[in-house]
């Protein structure tokens, strides 16, 4: 049997760049606290918490004073920053660079371009887009699909932009939408905010689960991530399951399999990909 784990899977920079902030830290100190999930799976999250790392809420962000707090990847809204500095509360701020730019992007809209509506195209109550809605003071429209396009109003400007981690060809389908429903006179534009470090893993995902007779993708159950790329590895084979440990993997969804490929979300950690290769070679041997 052949078992392949996807080079090209794994984290994302972001997440590496969260990880290692709260792994340095956490060697100078005992507690360490983090806003939300430091990623979106809970294997990689209880690793840290053996290491001291603390997962708090925003209620818990409130109670807090004189300690410090790591910001994930996800970014956050201005206000979470404002509540720190009351608390006095030293921020560890490991937002992604892409989200990080793409929040000052909407900001200076928002200052610059009172009159027009701005959209994000985004997952709403997801903590990137929590931080995006944010910098508008809470009044960006976020569109998730077509269904919500009648949050519009088309007769104003609109400014459409997206989450860092949604599909390119849904993006370009909402765009093509939006165009055709603006009234004569009100202008449009789209800026293409989607991170291609991740866009760009589809076309590498298809191919990756073309060439295996079986595929294990390995991805937390609360990741959005990983929800889209299972469905991009579906889509290129109908024998992809979906699993979060060597555990899930039961002996019907291998049955008859000469190749055996195994990937996973940009909050998948290598060596939870590993794992489960590792318990495939030994019912191997």
């Amino acid at each position: 049997m052949i078992i392949e784990v996807d080079k090209e899977s794994g984290f994302c920079p972001g997440v590496v760049s969260a990880i290692r902030k709260a792994e340095v830290e956490l060697q100078t100190r005992q507690t360490l606290y983090c806003l939300g999930d430091i990623v979106h799976n809970s294997q990689e999250v209880q690793r840290l918490q053996e290491q001291g790392l603390t997962t708090i809420d925003h209620d818990q962000l409130s109670q807090l004073h004189d300690t410090k707090v790591l910001l994930r990847a996800h970014g956050e809204p201005p206000s979470t920053y404002r509540m720190a500095q009351q608390n006095n509360v030293t921020i560890i701020d490991a937002t992604c660079p892409v989200v990080l730019q793409l929040q000052k992007k909407i900001r200076r809209m928002y200052v610059s371009e009172p009159k027009s509506q701005i959209v994000i195209y985004g997952k709403q109550g997801h903590a990137e887009v929590n931080g995006l809605v944010g910098q508008t003071d809470g009044t960006a429209i976020v569109v998730e699909s077509e269904a919500d396009l009648d949050k519009i109003d088309y007769s104003c400007p609109v400014r459409l932009f997206s989450q860092t981690t949604m599909s390119v060809d849904h993006f370009r389908k909402l765009i093509e939408t939006m165009n055709r429903r603006m009234c004569d006179g009100a202008d449009f534009q789209s800026f293409d905010t989607i991170c291609r470090q991740v866009a760009n893993r589809i076309p590498h995902m298809l191919e990756f689960a073309r060439k295996h007779d079986v595929v294990l993708f390995v991805s937390g159950k609360k990741s959005s991530n990983g929800k889209a790329l299972f469905e991009v590895c579906q889509s290129a084979n109908p024998r992809s399951w979906f699993v979060s440990s060597p555990q899930d993997v039961d002996a019907a969804m291998i049955a008859g399999a000469e190749s055996i490929g195994i990937c996973g979300a940009t909050s998948t950690p290598k060596w939870q990909m590993e794992q489960v290769a590792t318990m495939l070679e030994g019912r191997v041997q």
